[in-house]
């Protein structure tokens, strides 16, 4: 059975950081696709950031490229994504996912963690 947990979320001032942890069980993630999306109130969920399992190539929706970062710890089997100069747009809850295929699409993915909710205050 693969988990996918997250923390890491919390209230931050515009322009802070927070780094997202996503703990994987079940499922290796140096050898996985794995995958960050989030989820603003009243809109639908987008994809943020992913890296794939061959040679950790990461790819990054446009809105977050230079300020996000998407990495792994093999031996702790965990991804993160950290988040620098924060935006009040960046509100969400966010995900952690994996799937079989790198992709952007969420349907690609096939576990999903709870969620963690990341505000940030104007």
């Amino acid at each position: 059975q693969v988990q996918l947990v997250e923390s890491g979320g919390g209230l931050v001032q515009a322009g802070g950081s927070l780094r997202l942890s996503c703990a994987a069980s079940g499922r290796t993630v140096s050898t996985a696709n794995m995958g960050w999306f989030r989820q603003a109130p009243g809109k639908e969920r987008e994809f943020v950031a992913r890296i794939a399992w061959t040679v950790g190539v990461t790819r990054y929706t446009d809105s977050v490229k230079g300020r996000f970062g998407i990495s792994r710890d093999n031996a702790k089997n965990t991804v993160y994504l950290q988040m620098n100069s924060l935006k009040p747009e960046d509100t969400a809850v966010y995900y952690c996912a994996t799937g079989n295929i790198p992709s952007p699409d969420e349907n690609a993915y096939d576990y999903w963690g709870q969620g963690t909710q990341v505000t940030v205050s104007s």
